[in-house]
């Protein structure tokens, strides 16, 4: 397309953003339509976008492209201040929104040349600010791509070396700039000068790009080191800053390590619709594409450890490609490394909406009402009792005693009572209790009396309260939910009813194939049950194996119970299997209206919330189905040879 042609498309795209709405004529329809014709489509300007990404640019510097260009333009870098994007801070509680340690990472087992950072939906958004020296600011906020912090070169001359590392944060600013910050942190005790080329007189929520200045969160804070690259800015012409939060989906931020299509220096490349814009780095980590495994991206405050506030009712599909030579999804780890923050709260991993031919984390994040934190992987047992695994796989587990749900070694294990429904509902049983131990810390809590039990002490803990113990073993409370977390993100979840407990465990990394129990193990396979013996049950699975050799396996020996005190629960299994086609007409009836009338759809979740909502005898069971994900496979036992294949108490 030459300078003419291009000129004409970009005339009739405004005369079409222009056109008044209403009742088109035939002219303005065939004006719209030879507009339409000339636009290039969504594939067509990501066809170009590859194509110039991976284009050589031919010598170091800041540069521009807009499609259809066949080739970069270089344009003025910029030398002005950044502000700083402060690293985590350690210690204190761990609040439920995203930012200052709490996102999910990519995860790899290579290393990673590049990645990048974009939305796939955002919807119900209509405003954003931060707050600045006690100012709220409209459409303030700032886009992250964060490398780990990783062993480098660059610390060599630190006092502690040992302890150094580097990390290396690719931005973009609503305000316009992008570029690279780089950190040593930690560098020294507090009076260590940072390394040459060292720029004096830093100022305190600022870094420059003509040498390392020293930053400390107090005065008796090790000395963290901060440059920066040279910086672009990164919107076209005509397009005002602060970019109006309404245009951020058009914002895609990717992070470059030296080497990848021979370039000798690192890069951050902001994409803004059709245009593409290259800031270099200083390349002041060189090994960089040799250590990078984990990598962060989200939307944050744009300085200094803020927050970007968003409306209530936002919610966010965010997208994390990672390139590091295989075609594997990356893992999952819950952490974070920025210091600054939002006010969206993690709810779940998605799968991809549309594929980019890259590997990719996608997930959600949301501040609408009821927007529960989610983990890595996360596994549900509910109501009477009906589990969800950690792979998805759904089963009915009837049976009552003490059994391990999920443990991962000695330092993360968990552990639920269940009683029986005897005499009423003999072949259901309900969590009665549940038990953690993390670390070294061990909670329980039961119902029938309601009861919080932290390392063998009665503990009140009343709404809205947390307690944070010396382990990092976070405990706190939302009306009847309590959520127990450790600092590798490992999380129960349990909800307190009338006569029972919805439990939710989540993994703050997957996959995790050592984890085991009635939860499973999240390996990517939700096909089959395992026992503690390794021995794999797959559909059609026999009643018998189910509750003999299955449950029997994860039942907790006394000496290993996290329990304490009496139990009038014993272990027992079912006589049959249970399903809502065993209650009556008119109890099935009534209980089936109302989970309808809640919205639940999936054939397999509406029969166990029609089932619940009867044993139960509350209408608050039908709340733990709805907007419960579809099973991926379900395990129905079967009785052998067609006939009722009895349980029976085991002593």
């Amino acid at each position: 397309m030459n300078k003419s042609t291009h000129n004409h498309f970009a005339f009739a795209l405004l005369t079409l953003l222009l056109a008044p709405s209403g009742t088109s004529s035939g002219a303005d329809k065939t004006a719209a339509q030879s507009a339409d014709a000339g636009k290039p489509t969504d594939v067509e300007i990501e066809t170009w976008r590859q194509k110039i990404l991976h284009t050589p640019q031919p010598r170091k510097g800041c540069f521009t492209a807009t499609y259809p260009d066949a080739a970069w333009r270089e344009v003025p870098c910029s030398t002005e201040p950044v502000k700083i994007q402060i690293p985590r801070r350690g210690g204190g509680l761990r609040p439920a929104v995203v930012g200052n340690g709490t996102d999910f990472l990519a995860r790899v087992t290579g290393h990673i040349s590049e990645a990048e950072g974009s939305f796939d939906s955002i919807t119900g958004l209509t405003s954003e600010s931060q707050t600045y020296a006690g100012t709220p600011t409209a459409n303030g906020y700032g886009l992250q791509l964060n490398t780990d912090y990783f062993t480098t070169s660059a610390c060599s001359a630190s006092p502690n070396p040992a302890t150094c590392r580097g990390w290396e944060q690719f931005i973009v600013s609503s305000f316009g700039g992008a570029g690279i910050q780089y950190w040593l942190s930690p560098y020294g005790p507090p009076g260590t000068i940072c390394p040459a080329p060292h720029h004096a007189g830093c100022m305190p929520d600022q870094s420059y790009s003509d040498g390392w200045c020293e930053y400390q969160s107090t005065p008796t804070d090790p000395v963290q080191c901060v440059v920066n690259g040279l910086g672009i800015h990164a919107y076209p012409p005509g397009v005002a800053t602060p970019l109006d939060i309404a245009n951020v989906h058009q914002v895609k931020l990717r992070g470059r390590a030296a080497g990848v299509g021979g370039s000798a220096n690192d890069a951050a490349i902001v994409t803004y619709g059709p245009s593409v814009f290259s800031a270099p780095g200083g390349n002041f980590f060189p090994d960089l594409g040799s250590q990078w495994q984990l990598a962060e991206f989200n939307i944050f405050g744009s300085c200094c450890g803020m927050r970007a506030e968003f409306n209530i009712g936002t919610t966010m599909d965010v997208r994390l490609a990672v390139t590091s030579g295989t075609a594997d999804r990356p893992g999952c780890l819950v952490g974070g490394f920025t210091g600054e923050t939002n006010n969206l709260t993690l709810v779940a991993l998605t799968g991809p909406v549309t594929p980019t031919g890259t590997p990719s984390l996608i997930f959600r994040q949301s501040n609408v009402a009821g927007s529960v934190q989610a983990a890595c992987a996360d596994a549900i047992t509910i109501g009477d009792t009906h589990i969800t695994t950690f792979d998805g796989l759904y089963y009915d587990f009837q049976a009552s005693g003490d059994f391990v749900l999920a443990q991962d070694g000695v330092d993360f294990v968990v552990q639920t009572r269940q009683a029986s429904g005897a005499p009423t509902w003999p072949n259901a049983a309900v969590n009665k209790a549940v038990a953690t131990r993390m670390g070294s810390t061990r909670v329980a809590i039961s119902i029938e009396p309601t009861l919080l039990d932290v390392d063998g002490a009665a503990t009140a803990l009343a709404d809205g309260d947390t307690i944070l113990r010396p382990t990092g073993v976070q405990i706190s409370r939302a009306g009847n939910v309590y959520s127990i977390s450790d600092e590798h993100s490992n999380r129960v979840r349990a909800a307190l009813n009338s006569t029972w407990i919805d439990i939710a465990v989540g993994l703050g990394l997957a996959p995790h194939s050592a984890v085991r129990g009635l939860l499973g193990s999240p390996r990517g396979n939700g096909q089959e049950l395992v026992t503690a013996d390794s021995v794999v049950l797959k559909a059609p699975v026999l009643f018998r194996d189910l509750y003999h050799t299955y449950a029997e396996s994860w039942r907790v020996p006394p000496k290993e119970s996290l329990f304490t005190g009496e139990t009038s629960s014993k272990f027992g299994i079912p006589a049959k299997p249970f399903y809502a086609s065993d209650l009556t007409r008119e109890q099935s009836a009534r209980a089936l209206a109302a989970c309808k009338a809640a919205g639940i759809k999936n054939p397999v979740l509406l029969d166990s919330c029609t089932l619940d909502t009867t044993v139960l005898n509350d209408k608050t069971a039908v709340k733990a189905f709805i907007g419960a994900p579809a099973p991926r496979q379900v395990i129905n036992p079967i009785l052998q040879g067609g006939k009722q294949d009895r349980g029976r108490d085991s002593k």
